[in-house]
């Protein structure tokens, strides 16, 4: 814990201006971010009696070991900035709000020449008209099936598009009159593009008018006796009717506005979201967050702002925001609203009317998501605990293993060998600090030997980083010792004494962890880092030999720290070091449900790497090893010569045909057609013939390697079987 009067700065070198300020630990890495008005005076309210100091502040600056600022220009800056440096940071201090899932929205691909209806999620894509978000995708999916009778927009994939467009035949919505069919020309792209048009205002809340003149053509329609088309009309507008019904007007003036609403305790605050469009109700999202800062609820207003509007621009910014309380100051945080959208943004609390009556439903909306956060994380922080302590007391640990990490060896009859490393965090998936490997000190089916180099790997780097950051305190002659105990080995594809080449960020170029130089890490920027949190348990994929390989390992790093055990499949047997009997947990154990699902999920992320891997090489061809030769120009390659085969046996002048390709990388093409072996020949399994051309193969022949099932581990003894 350091005494917060050892890094206080002068105060005579704190500006008095707006500006972004962020605390770092003793490792540098970034732990709070924050922005004030004045520097001077925020950072003096840090620097006060721990005594006086909210709980949180003061383990915050207990934690931190410097504190550095930013000067700017604004508050509107220093909000844009301090929102950035969050993001990039990711600061253990700060209010983080967890979505708790991805909410879909309903997208109309504008950008295309047929726009197409659908569900997107994520990230928002220039040109795609969005709406929502919805909480559930099927009501999505029913409106647009309301709204196809009247506005039969193209709904279909790319793939389907273009197979109707190849066999002049729609799909079924074509037949059934839910679809324009654009794709075999019943409309031209201008009308299509006219009726998604319609389709998004009629989402956008322009509806009355819409309906009106509906009305007009079904009476006009009556009045020339064309009872059917007025018979259709009169359903469409049943249709249109049915589908604004889902959405009941809540706000009378047609107001566009997001009503936002807080239900907080001591220890954690839940956000309810309202989007209003054209008056109606169109999308409810919430967020739950951990209020590990001391904060007042403008501060979460705040936050709230920032993460619901920090990628929106334009019109996904509504004229309205409702809030239950204003930020301190409101002028910033309105500013940038309102630059956000590119015109003016009103920021305030309802006081009377239907907008304060519709702004008490959300605060129930938000009261019942923190009801039922607490109870849901008191049973899951229940179990998990229990699972944590049943595990600590089998393996005899000192303590619960807050951090497990978990690894397995995946392969292909011994090809394609990779591995991955999974981390779970308080019993919780922490995807962020996934890891994948390929093995490279070998080549061939060798599982303990595999084991053993991805835990030397990572623990290596563990160690170099713990090397730079100053946590090694015995001297130059212990710091010597680690780096010649960190050395990576000579690759067998190496000349002796080196270790190959690796990227700047300490991956090889495919993202696995590769050995590096001790220097070969850049100043600490305060960003979190891949390897620099070390596990209480390592949890192998296997028994007693993958067990042992990875202990030796470790023992031969010097680190005596981290327990390690192994879970076999076969039996569930938990396998400690040195061990000749393993640990068995009651089948019912809260402990072993855990164990397995850490060892699922590594076994699942290593498949999933090896089979890409595994794809990859099947699709890759000869021309793939030509430096400098794109996608493009392969495409034209193939179309020109038709396969491989001629290519290969084409001229330098014959292939300089080809457009876009000089004779300077025709050259080059026909030297690695050349050095490269031709793949095997095509074979009709049904009849063992040889096909003269391979790259033609005939339906129901096979050429080159035959794919055989996966391997995962010398503990999966379940071979052809891939799970």
């Amino acid at each position: 814990m350091a005494d917060p009067s050892s890094y206080r700065p002068k105060p005579g070198q704190i500006p008095d201006s707006p500006g972004v300020y962020r605390f770092r630990d003793e490792h540098r890495r970034v732990i709070y971010v924050g922005k004030a008005k004045s520097l001077r005076q925020r950072l003096a309210s840090y620097f006060q009696d721990l005594a006086n100091l909210h709980p949180r502040t003061r383990t915050m600056v207990t934690t931190a070991a410097s504190v550095e600022w930013t000067v700017v220009s604004t508050e509107v800056e220093a909000l844009q900035l301090e929102y950035s440096w969050i993001k990039e940071y990711d600061p253990r201090f700060n209010v983080k709000y967890r979505d708790d899932k991805s909410y879909p929205h309903l997208a109309v691909t504008m950008n295309e020449e047929f726009p197409r209806v659908q569900v997107m999620r994520g990230a928002k894509k220039k040109g795609v008209r969005y709406f929502g978000p919805y909480g559930h995708a099927w009501a999505i999916r029913d409106t647009v099936d309301l709204l196809l009778r009247v506005f039969p927009v193209r709904t279909c994939s790319a793939g389907v598009f273009k197979n109707a467009s190849r066999t002049g035949r729609p799909c079924l919505l074509g037949y059934i009159g839910k679809c324009s069919a654009p794709c075999v020309g019943r409309v031209s792209p201008e009308e299509h593009r006219e009726l998604a048009e319609e389709f998004c205002d009629f989402m956008a809340g322009r509806t009355g008018t819409y309906i009106r003149r509906q009305e007009q053509q079904m009476a006009e329609a009556a009045e020339e006796m064309e009872y059917e088309r007025a018979a259709r009309l009169r359903d469409d507008i049943e249709a249109l009717k049915k589908a604004m019904e889902k959405n009941a007007v809540v706000l009378a003036d047609a107001t566009d506005a997001d009503l936002i609403a807080l239900a907080e305790d001591e220890l954690e605050a839940a956000v309810q979201i309202f989007h209003v469009r054209g008056g109606r109700v169109r999308g409810q999202r919430g967020w739950v967050t951990d209020k590990v800062e001391a904060v007042t609820t403008g501060d979460l207003v705040e936050h709230a702002l920032q993460q619901l509007y920090g990628e929106e621009t334009g019109d996904s910014v509504p004229k309205e925001v409702l809030v239950p309380a204003l930020p301190d100051p409101v002028e910033p945080v309105q500013e940038w609203l309102t630059a956000r959208r590119g015109s003016n943004v009103s920021l305030r609390i309802p006081q009377r009317g239907d907008k304060k009556a519709l702004m008490e439903t959300v605060q129930r909306n938000a009261l019942q998501a923190l009801a039922l956060h607490k109870t849901r994380r008191a049973s899951d922080l229940t179990t998990r605990s229990r699972a944590l302590e049943e595990i600590s007391e089998a393996l005899g640990l000192d303590s619960a293993p807050l951090r497990i990490e978990c690894y397995d060896i995946s392969h292909l009859q011994g090809d394609d060998v990779v591995a991955s490393m999974v981390v779970f965090e308080d019993g919780l998936q922490r995807k962020s600090e996934y890891r994948r490997f390929q093995i490279k000190g070998f080549a061939g089916q060798d599982d303990v030997r595999s084991m053993h180099e991805v835990i030397t790997r990572r623990f290596r780097r563990y160690l170099v980083e713990k090397e730079r950051t100053g946590e090694w305190t015995d001297g130059e002659d212990a710091a010597a010792g680690i780096a010649e105990t960190l050395a990576p080995p000579a690759s067998p594809a190496s000349p002796a004494g080196t270790a190959g080449t690796a990227g700047t960020d300490g991956t090889d170029s495919d993202g696995s962890a590769a050995p590096l130089a001790l220097n070969a890490f850049a100043e600490d920027d305060g960003r979190p880092k891949r390897f620099a949190y070390p596990p209480q348990l390592v949890v192998v994929d296997g028994g007693q030999p993958q067990v042992a390989a990875a202990q030796r390992a470790l023992d031969e790093l010097g680190i005596d720290d981290i327990a390690v055990c192994g879970l076999a499949k076969r039996l569930e047997e938990v396998w400690l070091p040195g061990e000749n009997d393993p640990v068995v947990l009651p089948r019912s154990s809260e402990g072993l449900y855990l164990l397995q699902r850490v060892r699922d999920e590594a076994h699942r992320f290593a498949i999933t790497y090896q089979r890409a891997k595994r794809a990859k090489r099947f699709r890759s061809g000869p021309l793939d090893d030509v430096p400098g030769l794109g996608e493009s120009r392969k495409q034209a390659l193939i179309k020109h010569f038709g396969s491989v085969k001629k290519l290969r046996s084409a001229t330098i002048d014959q292939i300089c045909e080809v457009p876009g390709v000089g004779r300077k990388t025709a050259e080059t093409i026909a030297v690695a057609l050349a050095q490269a072996a031709p793949a095997a020949p095509a074979v009709n399994t049904a009849t063992g013939e040889i096909m003269e051309d391979d790259e033609h193969a005939a339906p129901g022949t096979t050429a080159g390697p035959v794919e055989e099932p996966v391997t995962a581990g010398a503990s999966d003894e379940r071979r052809g079987q891939e799970t």
